[in-house]
């Protein structure tokens, strides 16, 4: 995996872009950190922004390089096991990779701008229940939520309709 990554400077700061061509359903990195509770004084800080929600009440601090993957509205990867970033479409080298912070958050105690300046920019980026029904039901699909998330949505007969794309393995 280290080899298929670099990190570099972007819009926001730093960013993960590919090396190399990375296939649909490839592994990209797995993020691996400190486990952080939801009473962790660190919520009140601007280093919250670096948390990743694993379950109701637990985040994880990701260290470098997962730490530095961007959010888009229009994500190539998203997380699968709550922990591993694969890509959902194939990513072309110098490409940055990004995934949708939303498939990840369901705590209702943050939210950020969003400056992607793709088309489809919901200009917010805030927890998944706020998504558009099309996209929730895209992101489930495709297997990219976090389990946490993703059980509440699974009792919906619809929560998957209408989208061909199989679950990312």
């Amino acid at each position: 995996m280290a080899d298929s990554i670099y990190i570099a400077d972007c819009a926001f700061g730093k960013g993960v872009f590919a090396a190399r061509p990375i296939r649909r359903g490839e592994t990209i990195l797995r993020y691996r950190g400190p486990r952080i509770d939801r009473d962790d004084p660190v919520h009140h800080t601007p280093g919250a922004a670096m948390l990743l929600q694993t379950g109701v009440s637990t985040y994880i601090l990701p260290d470098s390089p997962a730490v530095l993957v961007n959010h888009s509205c229009v994500p190539n990867a998203g997380l699968v096991d709550n922990r591993r970033l694969v890509a959902i479409s194939d990513i072309l080298p110098g490409e940055q990779v990004t995934f949708d912070y939303s498939t990840s958050m369901d705590d209702g105690i943050w939210t950020m701008a969003c400056g992607c300046g793709e088309a489809e920019c919901r200009g917010l980026v805030e927890d998944f229940r706020h998504l558009p029904e099309r996209l929730r039901n895209r992101y489930l699909a495709l297997g990219i939520v976090q389990g946490f998330i993703a059980r509440q949505y699974r009792q919906r007969p619809d929560a998957a309709a209408g989208f061909a794309d199989a679950a990312i393995a």
